[in-house]
């Protein structure tokens, strides 16, 4: 059954505390670096050794190119988030250091320590609606991805993805987000089925409980290829609270990484 434009609206009220006051500058990580310990393989990761040497990493100037911009994904707008995404990861406080590099994921900023990053997002297209009660319920079958790019010297956008993987294990039972003043709480979290792009992949499941709207369930992936690393997670409005995973669109997933090559 079709949710009322009244609950959908109260649902992106609550998203817009739990995963959009993320994109509009929340969050928090640790200060402190995830341990590593464990292989990229667990904790639902994809990995591909290579014995070439580590290839150079990207500018934060070169990576706002690579980026994916208008016109490069059918079916999609594209919006460079500059007033909306958080560009300094001191924004982004977790209350765990292990799960700060999924903080960082969640509000499209480097897993891992580096200054060359660069973020905007990707949101599905939609006509544009008229009065009336339909038409507003029409307007939240949209989906939103935040994407952002990190590039490393050496050997460092491998341990980036690694961190995330650790992190998938050491916070299953959730942890804590510090917003903007509001104490936001990650339920659970769980490895996801990687997408098997790039060099190595990683993917995860975070749970939260929406103040009385239902579940919220959220997928983040993470692809590296070479230097960089891509991060990629979903708001789907015409969801929210409805117990349903908001699922990375797999064309705006696959654009990205191929530009990344």
């Amino acid at each position: 059954m079709k949710r009322s434009s009244r609950a959908r609206i109260g649902a992106t009220a609550t998203v817009s505390v739990l995963s959009l006051a993320l994109v509009t500058g929340c969050g928090g990580g640790s200060d402190d670096d995830a341990k590593e310990s464990g292989s990229s393989k667990e904790a639902g990761a994809s990995s591909a050794a290579s014995s070439a040497p580590a290839a150079k990493a990207h500018s934060a100037a070169e990576l706002e190119k690579l980026l994916l911009a208008k016109g490069d994904v059918a079916g999609y707008d594209v919006d460079p988030g500059d007033d909306t995404l958080p560009k300094a990861k001191s924004a982004v406080k977790a209350d765990k250091s292990a799960c700060a590099p999924l903080a960082y994921a969640l509000s499209g900023l480097p897993p891992a320590d580096t200054d060359a990053s660069a973020n905007n997002t990707v949101t599905s297209q939609t006509s544009t609606p008229s009065p009336g009660e339909a038409d507003i319920e029409d307007a939240f079958n949209v989906d939103m991805t935040i994407v952002g790019l990190s590039s490393y010297e050496g050997d460092g956008a491998e341990k980036a993805v690694k961190a995330v993987s650790d992190g998938i294990a050491a916070c299953s039972g959730g942890f804590g987000i510090a917003a903007e003043g509001e104490n936001l709480k990650i339920t659970k979290v769980a490895a996801g089925k990687a997408s098997g792009k790039g060099d190595q992949s990683v993917a995860f499941a975070v749970n939260s409980d929406m103040d009385g709207e239902g579940t919220a369930t959220f997928n983040v992936d993470v692809v590296r290829v070479g230097s960089t690393v891509s991060t990629y997670y979903t708001v789907d409005f015409a969801s929210l609270g409805s117990g349903k995973a908001a699922t990375v669109p797999a064309a705006v997933l696959d654009a990205q990484v191929t530009k990344l090559k």
